[in-house]
């Protein structure tokens, strides 16, 4: 890819639109792609492809899951992504779709009931018969 052939940012009302049109440019050039992908990110983007390919075929989850060694969450999220959505990985979904942990401030051993008198110790408190 030379200089100057992604499209210029101030021809498009937004950085989304911008973006659209340089992914489209790049999936046109061949080289692009194998100059600006590092081996992760197009082992990352064969995997997601195989996953398409066996959703496609009829595969079931756990085949496809042996198969490319692939939990079924990523495969779900990547189905989504075919049926509409945007893919999100498991990771990204955490900051927004799945629910917060709540923790109160009652821990287990708060609520435990302790048989025997308690002795302090240089340890802690130990429970004696």
């Amino acid at each position: 890819m030379n200089k100057g052939e992604l499209p210029s940012l101030s021809n498009y009302s937004s950085r989304k639109e911008w973006e659209d049109a340089c992914w489209r440019k790049l999936l046109k050039s061949k080289n692009s792609l194998v100059l600006l992908a590092t081996s992760h990110e197009r082992h990352n983007l064969i995997m997601r492809a195989a996953v398409i390919d066996g959703i496609n075929s009829g595969k079931k989850y756990r085949q496809i899951a042996e198969e490319l060694w692939l939990s079924p969450q990523t495969i779900s999220s990547i189905k989504k992504a075919v049926n509409g959505s945007d893919y999100k990985s498991y990771r990204e979904r955490g900051k927004t779709e799945r629910k917060k942990k709540i923790y109160s401030h009652y821990t287990a051993s708060a609520r435990r009931k302790f048989r025997g008198r308690p002795v302090r110790t240089k340890y802690g408190i130990v429970y004696l018969p």
